[in-house]
């Protein structure tokens, strides 16, 4: 759990004015208009549709699923002592590079409506190869109402491996870039990957999943896994990282060591969330969770997730939120019962495919929330689509003069609000990126 003693809360004064100030950017190659060719695929998915009766929210309970702490100790015994967030951050070995400074074809890929207010490209050493792709994205305004996590301000960006090209070590691993964003400029970060202990403890292997969404609340990291995993959710503890020892291209435990395909640093999962009927499938009876997020703007806060369909498709996703345990001492993030069983509290039926990213924000004193759907475009390239919707309709912001909605980012992902600074963040294909709230709100047709 976090601890208070040792989490320093800085005033908004001067600290947080520079964090803010001057940072708005005039990108306007990103403002061109998207082509004719673009503009087709998919038509307003308007309103949500509740799902109330068992046979519909059945299918998306959870069963909580801990890492037995034995196996754990055993692992940092033989390790070392777990490291937290601030270690790895002190340790940055990667830039990003602000917008400006970016290729041209990096700041093509945000959106062009509404506008991105920061942007940042990434190491060149990490773009060389197509095969690594970002696609989630969580911040420490999500694990905890002050934005702060230990001494710094930072983002999470989950990266996934492809699974049919690259070194064969590496097809399928996830990895997660820590990036502190202390203050204007240029950001810096450092690379930690994924892993699953084995053998009691006595182990590790690579995590193999597609990390389409990531949600980080108070201690506790929630990722999301591949179309036919036996878990739906695997948990992290921010405050067990483990040093490897061994630069090579192994993972796990090598003569001399611990080594992690060349990284330094690695996590391992300390708990999972499965779904009780059986492996998550992509044909719809038991759906994945295809992108995450934190709404904190409900009591008790919110995990919500998005399901996967194929974009440019008829089948819709439902959406769905989870209750948030506000019980530090428990190891897993989600509210459960007495069996272990993580019940979703509101669900819905939206006629959007190929979502990638999923937002709810309930503005006080509302009634109900709007849910922000990042949807990817049905050709698999290109613009895609941000829509708000809720139980009376949808919206989507309009291309300039233009008629098309194809005005989010290329190849889209998962979306996370900073309630502290009012911006939601997410990313292109090639860049890390964010939008204030309200200026998303004023975009919408």
């Amino acid at each position: 759990m976090k601890h208070r003693g040792r989490h320093r809360r800085r005033r908004r004064g001067a600290a947080l004015r520079a964090f803010l100030a001057g940072t708005a950017l005039a990108l306007t190659a990103a403002a061109t208009l998207i082509s004719a060719s673009q503009a087709t695929g998919g038509g307003n998915p308007g309103a949500l549709k509740p799902l109330t009766s068992p046979a519909d929210t059945g299918p998306l309970r959870l069963r909580e699923h801990p890492v037995p702490a034995r196996t754990l100790n055993r692992l940092a015994a033989s390790m070392g002592r777990p490291v937290g967030v601030d270690t790895v951050l002190r340790s940055a070995d990667r830039t990003m590079r602000e917008a400006a400074d970016c290729g041209s074809g990096d700041r093509e890929s945000l959106p062009s409506t509404p506008a991105a207010t920061r942007a940042y490209c990434w190491d060149r050493a990490d773009t060389a190869s197509p095969a690594w792709r970002p696609a989630s994205v969580t911040t420490s305004g999500d694990a905890d109402d002050d934005g702060v996590w230990g001494t710094h301000r930072v983002i999470l960006a989950g990266w996934t491996h492809s699974t049919t090209t690259g070194p064969a070590t590496e097809r399928g691993l996830a990895k997660v870039a820590f990036v502190d964003v202390d203050g204007p400029g240029r950001p810096a970060y450092r690379w930690v990957l994924l892993v699953v202990p084995v053998d009691g403890g006595r182990d590790y292997r690579g995590l193999a999943s597609g990390v389409s969404g990531m949600a980080w609340y108070q201690d506790k990291l929630l990722v999301t896994t591949r179309a036919g995993s036996a878990d739906a959710l695997y948990v992290y503890d921010l405050d067990r990282i483990q040093r490897t020892t061994v630069d090579g291209p192994a993972i796990g435990r090598v003569p001399g060591g611990w080594s992690a395909d060349g990284y330094g640093y690695v996590m391992p999962a300390v708990g999972s969330y499965r779904l009780p009927a059986g492996h998550c499938a992509a044909s719809g009876a038991r759906p994945c969770p295809g992108t995450l997020s934190l709404d904190r703007t409900t009591a008790p806060a919110g995990l919500v997730a998005a399901e996967w369909t194929a974009p440019g498709t008829d089948r819709g996703s439902r959406l769905w939120r989870y209750a948030l345990s506000g019980d530090p001492a428990r190891g897993g993030p989600l509210a459960t019962d007495a069996a272990g069983l993580a019940e979703p509290v509101e669900a819905y039926r939206t006629r959007a495919s190929g979502i990638r990213g999923v937002l709810s924000y309930r503005e006080a004193g509302a009634s109900h929330a709007s849910w922000y759907v990042g949807q990817l475009p049905g050709s698999l390239d290109g613009h895609g689509r941000l829509w708000r919707q809720d139980t009376d309709g949808a919206k989507a912001a309009h291309c300039g003069s233009d008629s098309t909605h194809h005005c989010w980012a290329e190849s889209t992902g998962s979306l996370s609000y900073w309630q502290e600074t009012g911006e939601v963040w997410s990313l292109s294909d090639r860049m890390l990126f964010s939008v204030p709230l309200a200026a998303l709100d004023r975009s919408l047709g």
